[in-house]
């Protein structure tokens, strides 16, 4: 079985992040374990989760994504089988450890199209791209823990082509009690038990207070709007406990 050495940082490009300084280790310190810990905590179901948010954007072969709080890759891999070869996929995140992991799957991975992968270690509020750049976006469980939400929309919409659509999965807010009560009861008893196995318990405590911080399905709505979307939609899945916005430049 081989094993993932994190490659040195010089296989991505590096940018200035602004973000919380402590949520940026936090994320450093759960790398190494961060895709077996989402594997267990979603009994898998994560994946499919991401399968919904790429093809929510509508991505099609030889177009440019963006991959935003990319983390170890999924989406940015999921996003690189959509548009193949002849497409080009970048993925952006502010963790060198996430990116390092991401960049090690990609050169052990047999599938070539993730040749056209580029990883960049950057700030999600100070994209270093140009204007309409982009014609398709995904965030993966990043948008709750930037700390300006609005100005992340706001990069979002302006890297992005006219017409294209970004696509934000993430816990769900819920404004239904009885689920927040699941979830809640999830992350004091499986979560935060499980991380607690892999020394991480601190770590994922975090999660009930990221989520009670979080907008709403409807506020996500609203941002999206008040920063330019044309239209915006909040699908929730699993049962109400994750939700994706869907908007449209």
């Amino acid at each position: 079985m081989a094993v993932c050495i994190p490659l040195p940082s010089c296989r991505f490009r590096h940018r200035p992040v602004r973000s919380s300084l402590e949520r940026q280790e936090l994320f450093g310190r759960i790398a190494p374990v961060y895709d077996n810990l989402n594997d267990l905590l979603s009994l898998g179901q994560h994946r499919i989760w991401k399968r919904m948010t790429v093809s929510w954007t509508g991505v099609k072969m030889g177009e440019c994504a963006l991959d935003l709080c990319c983390g170890s890759g999924d989406l940015a891999f999921l996003l690189s089988e959509k548009v193949g070869s002849n497409g080009k996929v970048t993925g952006l995140d502010f963790s060198k450890e996430q990116l390092s992991i991401a960049s090690c799957r990609q050169g052990l991975a047999p599938n070539a199209c993730y040749n056209n992968i580029e990883w960049v270690e950057g700030d999600a509020l100070e994209l270093p791209f140009s204007d309409g750049y982009f014609d398709a976006i995904t965030m993966g469980y990043g948008l709750r823990n930037v700390v300006d939400k609005e100005r992340a929309m706001q990069e979002m919409f302006r890297v992005l082509k006219p017409g294209s659509r970004v696509s934000v999965l993430d816990f769900n807010k819920s404004t239904q009690p009885f689920t927040n009560l699941i979830q809640e009861w999830m992350i004091d008893n499986v979560v935060v038990p499980v991380a607690t196995g892999y020394g991480l318990a601190k770590e994922y405590e975090y999660l009930k207070s990221s989520i009670k911080e979080f907008l709403t399905g409807k506020e996500l709505e609203r941002l999206a709007l008040q920063v330019g979307f044309s239209n915006a939609r909040h699908y929730e899945i699993s049962g109400g406990l994750m939700g994706n916005l869907v908007a449209t430049r």
